[in-house]
């Protein structure tokens, strides 16, 4: 006979809107943000193509824009959910680009603007490890001196811990520059999100659970999880249609996923588990338009098979602090 599957609420695995209704009582949305950033990836200092996957908007297609203006934006995208919504609290979300490249006073002029709002209950900063200088660490600390009932994450795009892929991908940093982010956000007690990307060419499924057994090891807060798709005017969308390589399919991608969620600690919060591009934009998989399904499928499948977050979870060496995400 099975032993009970761990549930978190309605799932088998530890998701945010499970997370976050047990640390406020409610249900949180999540409200993007463009805060006018651009990216070293970007403007010269690294390269100007950007990551090779990478769109004009800078993964920040669906961010609110408002003349640049938090306060504008925020209230713009309050208003856009009318009266489909459970709660009454948000976190705002600094998607597009890198959201700590630039200068100090307009990082603290964004970051408290959304802070200091009465329905923010924290921000989530998504960023490069090779963009938080000591600068902006410090800013960071004062804000959540500052602060101290709200959140502060910070998010970064590792997206593989494979060096030939991130060449490949032209991520523009060493492995070495993340771990080094990552040890200076822990000393601030800061929660760090990881985003990484499955199927990325040239790169197997046992390469990418070995992203997954690392970042167990490195003890983060939370991770984004998707699978590789490709877009319109893109670096990326040019190599799939005169090279070509594998894209995973809806159920490939549903059992190897099952398979990374069995791996990965219960204590990490899933932010994510599929992606998010711009129908209008997406060459390839046609299927990621239809996520309803996919979830539906996925959550079927892990109650039939007695699958859950953590179940070939392997603790590492050193035990590892309480989650404060």
């Amino acid at each position: 006979m099975h032993k009970s599957i761990p549930r978190w609420a309605d799932k088998p695995y530890h998701s945010l809107d499970y997370h976050l209704k047990q640390l406020h009582g409610e249900k949180i949305y999540k409200l993007s943000i463009d805060g006018g950033f651009t990216c070293p990836n970007r403007d010269g200092t690294i390269d100007t193509r950007g990551c090779i996957f990478c769109s004009s908007g800078g993964s920040g297609e669906f961010a609110t824009k408002a003349h640049g203006l938090v306060q504008d934006q925020i209230a713009k995208a309050l208003a856009g959910f009318g009266t489909k919504k459970i709660g009454n609290l948000y976190i705002a979300y600094f998607q597009a680009y890198t959201n700590t490249y630039g200068e100090l006073s307009h990082l603290r002029s964004l970051y408290e603007n959304a802070l200091k709002h009465p329905l923010i209950v924290g921000i989530s900063i998504a960023t490069r490890p090779d963009c938080l200088p000591i600068q902006v660490l410090e800013l960071l600390k004062e804000l959540k001196n500052s602060y101290p009932n709200k959140s502060i994450w910070i998010e970064l795009g590792l997206q593989t811990i494979h060096e030939q892929t991130a060449k490949f991908i032209r991520r523009g940093y060493s492995l070495d520059i993340f771990e080094s982010a990552v040890a200076n956000l822990k000393q601030l007690d800061i929660p760090i999100i990881v985003h990484c990307i499955f199927g990325l060419p040239h790169e197997t499924k046992d390469m990418m659970l070995e992203t997954i057994h690392y970042l167990n090891q490195q003890q983060i807060n939370g991770i984004k999880l998707q699978f590789l798709y490709v877009l319109k005017e893109t670096d990326l969308g040019t190599y799939y249609l005169n090279e070509g390589f594998h894209i995973f399919s809806f159920y490939e991608y549903r059992g190897f996923l099952i398979e990374v969620i069995e791996h990965l600690s219960p204590e990490i919060v899933i932010h994510r588990l599929t992606g998010d591009g711009l129908s209008e934009q997406l060459i390839a998989p046609y299927w990621s338009k239809y996520k309803r399904d996919f979830f539906n499928s996925l959550h079927n499948t892990m109650f039939s098979i007695h699958s859950f977050q953590g179940k070939s979870y392997e603790v590492p060496n050193e035990s590892r602090s309480t989650n404060t995400l």
